[in-house]
């Protein structure tokens, strides 16, 4: 470090320019003569605190009160009212703007939870609301205005006309200030729905006149754009007569904002207008306001596209054949302004103004994306590829990505529009699968399963049976789409993009699933650092298994699923697998999952992980209800003693709870039986065989409908003997005796804490009920036992393969150095803090 005079100098400097910036922090800092003003007895009630603080103490106190106000009315309504509100009421006389937007919101909150009756508000809050709706500050004046409004909601009409409607009379004059008569076209909107006909037009009316041929554009156009609520509140006849002629003579206005608000209400009210009056009056009007849009302000324009879609469906019959064609290429013309400007500058060197009118521009191009579904509609979609194509390409790969965006969400509607002329826009598809932006291949998988499926049909219910063979460029896109989101920082993009692949089973062959995406998901689990993104592919993968009738592509995939997954070297990737099995047993049969999957999930009960064995343990009772009785007898057996080895051996006591939780649901879950296997059972031990015919009219004397499939589980209750009890009074005992074995010896005082195991010798007969087994055997809990039956029990059809399901990954064989962690380390100490969100 250089020491010179000249660096000490800097340093010197440095350490003044510090001091400088501390100087404010010191003087924010409470003085104790502050703390001490701002110190208030605690033995002072609620509402002695409250009327304490709005007297004595500082903006800041009183700003607390008001915003307590809800719940001081909840608590105690009478004293909030006669003590506290009186002086809210003059401390909001001299307050600051944060109390005055405290308060409105406040106010509101009390309206909205009906804390008192409607005339109890009405006389306490009516009368602050209304004094401070000419606020000099707008913001204050607007959120007192909000709060009338919402009172306006539910105020009986003699309050409304004393209250509101007679002061509003002079309120709205022209001697009042502008807002004053601001204020006064907002209420006056509201009111209208309130009173009768006769009433609207002896009393309102007039006044919706007097503002609409205001002196200021403000109120000119304020009052024109409540003219719909008016208008819904007066009916048809009354809209034509009254509100049509001011509407006419506001398009025409010298403001342009008054044109703007005059062109949005006749849009809207398009729907209450009759067939003439559309177009007669209307049409002229917006074809005079389409003429001259380019030639007035861009903002005209923005709002013009906006609202092209409800304009054509409003005067959808009433074109002329030129004026249909006039309006269309006005349209067309609209999708492409400011694309004629372009010409590669720099932005900096650019004026602001320009760029200003760019961004203009780009809302117009935005809006007609927006309205382009609306656009099919109106030149009939079998008119689409000479008409709208090559605005549709256009927008698709116009420039900025807000119109991209914005077409790749009507993508999906743009296709139901085109029915069986989908393939037309088969390449604007890839263009937006490829497109650069993230943002824009969000909006297009929204919707992507539909989207496939319209181009996998042609738009038709039948399915074709290749496969979009005329789309060969699909799954180059679609995988290409899938690395850009795994290249980049939005997993939410990328597991939603995932969650959708799960749809192309229906759309492509197997075989090109198989090579082309099937083992990206699996490099997905196995090395993405986002859980999410790991459970979409790991939920994906398991549809593309059950979509795959390929035998040797289905084994293969199982196999890499339990030795890369299951009998992984990283905790992680063992993770991964317990998720993956809860995919399985949700999207594949049970007897699936029981014979490749069961014997592989249940050894993880001796994973030298505690995160590990505590995700198992939660798996457990979904592992259990695969299973039928009693085919699948000896795999009940099996984690019978794998849960007994979990209560004898476990250490970590966060396992331990769980499992101790998870053996009293298992032991309240109810078995599957296999009604048709039992009873053969049952005539196979009592030495007779039994025929088809037999077994039939066995299957009809029994109390279960004849209608129901000769297969049917039926659910009775958890515990079964090992041999079907042929009465209910054997079921029935054999349920006391586990329940009093289960009692004795898992919970009983005399065997002390489940956390430290007995000696061997007195483990034999330990045998809590798990599984609702009635036999309860003497078994040896050692490691080569339990070894030797997995061993025995191994799915045959992995058989040939030395590295399918065992169990030779026990706690004493393990090599905890290379299982212990995500990467190598073991230790369990380090992985606690995963135990919650592994």
């Amino acid at each position: 470090m250089d020491f010179s005079q000249n660096s000490l100098f800097g340093y010197m400097e440095d350490l003044q320019e510090l001091t400088i910036i501390e100087r404010p922090v010191r003087r924010s800092l409470k003085t104790p003569e502050e703390i001490e003003r701002l110190t208030v007895d605690e033995d002072l009630s609620d509402i002695e605190r409250a009327v304490y603080l709005l007297s004595a103490g500082q903006d800041i106190q009183g700003t607390s009160v008001i915003a307590n106000l809800p719940f001081l009315m909840r608590q105690n309504p009478a004293e909030t009212l006669r003590r506290v509100l009186p002086k809210a009421r003059e401390v909001l006389h001299v307050a600051g703007v944060e109390m005055h937007l405290t308060a409105a919101v406040s106010f509101l909150t009390i309206l909205q939870e009906e804390s008192v009756s409607i005339h109890t508000y009405a006389h306490a809050f009516l009368q602050v609301i209304l004094l401070h709706l000419e606020h000099r500050d707008a913001g204050v004046s607007n959120a007192w205005l909000e709060t009338l409004l919402s009172v306006i909601e539910v105020l009986p009409k003699e309050t409304l006309r004393h209250e509101i409607l007679n002061p509003l009379v002079s309120k709205a004059q022209l001697s009042q200030t502008v807002q004053s008569r601001l204020v006064s076209c907002k209420i006056l909107g509201k009111l209208t729905n309130k009173f009768d006909v006769h009433t609207i037009k002896r009393e309102i009316l007039p006044l919706v006149k007097s503002l609409c041929q205001d002196v200021e554009y403000e109120v000119r156009s304020c009052m024109c754009r409540q003219l719909e609520n008016i208008a819904q509140g007066i009916g048809t006849e009354l809209t034509k007569s009254v509100v049509l002629p001011e509407l006419i003579e506001l398009s025409r206005d010298e403001s342009s904002s008054v044109r703007l608000a005059a062109f949005e209400t006749l849009v809207n009210l398009l729907d209450v207008f009759d067939a003439d009056d559309r177009s007669q009056t209307i049409l002229p009007l917006v074809k005079s306001f389409c003429e001259k849009s380019f030639k007035a302000d861009e903002s005209i324009l923005i709002s013009l596209s906006f609202h092209l879609g409800k304009l054509c469906h409003g005067l959808y019959g009433i074109f002329t054949p030129d004026q249909h064609l006039r309006f269309l290429e006005f349209y067309k013309k609209l999708c492409t302004l400011g694309l004629q400007q372009e010409n590669g500058h720099n932005e900096n060197q650019i004026p602001p103004q320009i760029l200003e009118q760019e961004k203009k521009y780009i809302s117009v191009r935005k809006n007609c994306a927006y309205n382009f579904p609306a656009m099919i509609v109106f030149v009939d979609p079998k008119n689409f590829h000479m008409e709208l194509y090559s605005t549709f390409f256009c927008l698709c790969h116009d420039p900025e990505v807000p119109v991209r965006y914005t077409i790749a969400i009507c993508f999906y509607e743009v296709s139901k529009l085109l029915n069986s002329g989908v393939y037309l826009i088969h390449k604007e598809l890839i263009t937006l699968l490829q497109d650069e932006s993230l943002e824009v291949l969000d909006a297009l998988i929204d919707h992507l399963p539909e989207i496939l499926e319209l181009m996998s049909t042609g738009g038709e219910s039948s399915v074709q049976e290749n496969k979009l063979s005329s789309l060969p460029d699909l799954i180059p896109a679609l995988t290409a789409a899938e690395q850009r989101a795994a290249a980049s920082l939005k997993w939410r993009t990328h597991e939603k993009l995932l969650q959708k692949y799960a749809c192309l089973p229906h759309i492509i062959s197997s075989d090109q699933i198989y090579y082309r995406f099937l083992q990206r998901m699996f490099t997905i689990m196995m090395t993405n650092n986002v859980l999410p993104v790991q459970k979409a592919a790991s939920r994906t993968l398991c549809v593309f298994l059950r979509y795959n009738r390929k035998q040797e592509q289905r084994h293969e995939v199982i196999q890499k699923l339990i030795e890369q997954l299951g009998q992984g070297k990283s905790y992680w990737n063992r993770l991964r697998f317990l998720d993956t099995c809860e995919f399985i047993i949700e999207i594949f049969s049970k007897s699936f999952f029981c014979k490749y999957f069961f014997l592989p999930a249940i050894e993880l009960t001796h994973d030298p992980v505690a995160n590990v064995r505590m995700k198992l343990c939660c798996l457990l009772p979904k592992v259990k209800s695969t299973l039928k009785i009693p085919a699948d007898k000896h795999l009940l057996q099996q984690l019978e003693m794998c849960v007994r080895k979990l209560l004898c051996q476990e250490k970590d006591k966060d396992v331990l709870a769980i499992v101790k939780r998870t053996v009293l649901e298992l032991d309240r879950m109810e078995m599957s039986m296999d009604a048709e296997q039992l009873e053969k059972e049952k005539q196979q031990n009592d030495g007779r065989p039994m025929s088809d015919k037999t077994f039939e009219k066995k299957r009809r004397d029994t109390k279960t409908p004849t209608t129901l499939p000769k297969n049917i589980p039926i659910s009775v209750p958890g515990p079964s003997g090992t041999s079907t009890p042929s009465t209910s009074k054997e079921v029935k005992k054999s349920k006391l005796i586990r329940s009093q074995s289960f009692n004795n010896q898992a919970f009983h005082a005399k065997y002390g804490n489940l956390d430290k195991c007995p000696s061997k010798s007195s483990t034999a007969g330990y045998t809590p009920s798990v599984s609702g087994l009635g036999k309860t055997s003497v078994i040896s809990l050692t490691d080569d036992s339990f070894r030797t039956r997995n061993a025995g029990s191994a799915p045959t059809s992995f058989s040939p393969s030395p590295s399918l399901p065992s169990t030779s990954r026990t706690g004493n064989s393990v090599d905890a150095k290379s299982s212990g962690s995500k990467d190598t380390q073991p230790r369990k100490a380090t992985l606690k803090s995963r135990k919650s969100n592994p």
